[in-house]
């Protein structure tokens, strides 16, 4: 019996392991592209900067190709994921809307979105267009609770969809012109003066 529970729990330690080994390799893929960007990011380098061997890298990615669709893939599920984490202890609709513009505040003060854009900014409008409505799907889902409160406040129903796609390309505008620290700061009231805008 114990035969069997050792030979169940070992391919567990090792899906696990090769995760790990996955999110170093794509962590250490996005310190090069903002060191390089894109179009010059060598394996190699990667190699170096994870500190793995290239037959550990390519017992992973195949190419330079697929190692840049995983890690376009890696940092949307970084992003939705640090989202989803941001508003779970919230359940108050209002305590929970202020988590979710915090969050998105934050995402802004970070430097690497904004970095990328500038190494790689081919490769970053094209990965704010693949995520594009899937965050839209997923703003709508984090906020449901919210919409619920606000219409039942309202007596109108808001058009969820359009309010998380403003929202969103919100966003987006400020990565592309970044605001200075006293607009920044403003974003909070900022959002909620458009999401009112746009549901009332």
């Amino acid at each position: 019996m114990n035969s069997i529970n050792t030979a169940v729990s070992k391919p567990k330690r090792r899906n696990k392991r090769s995760e790990n080994t996955k999110n170093v390799i794509l962590a250490a893929t996005e310190r090069v592209i903002l060191k390089t960007g894109v179009d010059r990011v060598s394996i190699l380098d990667v190699c170096k900067e994870a500190r793995i061997s290239r037959g550990t890298f390519y017992r992973y990615y195949s190419s330079q190709d697929e190692l840049l669709d995983a890690f376009s893939r890696y940092r949307r599920n970084q992003f939705h994921t640090k989202l989803v984490e941001a508003l779970e202890p919230y359940t108050d609709p209002d305590e929970r809307f202020d988590a979710f513009v915090n969050f998105l505040d934050a995402f802004l003060q970070r430097g690497e979105p904004r970095q990328m854009l500038i190494v790689a900014p081919a490769y970053s409008i094209g990965w704010y267009q693949r995520i594009f409505h899937d965050s839209i799907n997923r703003f709508e889902q984090e906020l449901s609770v919210v919409f619920d409160a606000w219409e039942e406040r309202s007596g109108v129903a808001i058009d969820r969809e359009l309010v998380c796609e403003m929202i969103l390309r919100y966003i987006i505008s400020h990565q592309l012109v970044p605001a200075n620290e006293q607009e920044r700061r403003a974003l909070p009231s900022r959002i909620k003066r458009l999401v009112r805008s746009v549901s009332v």
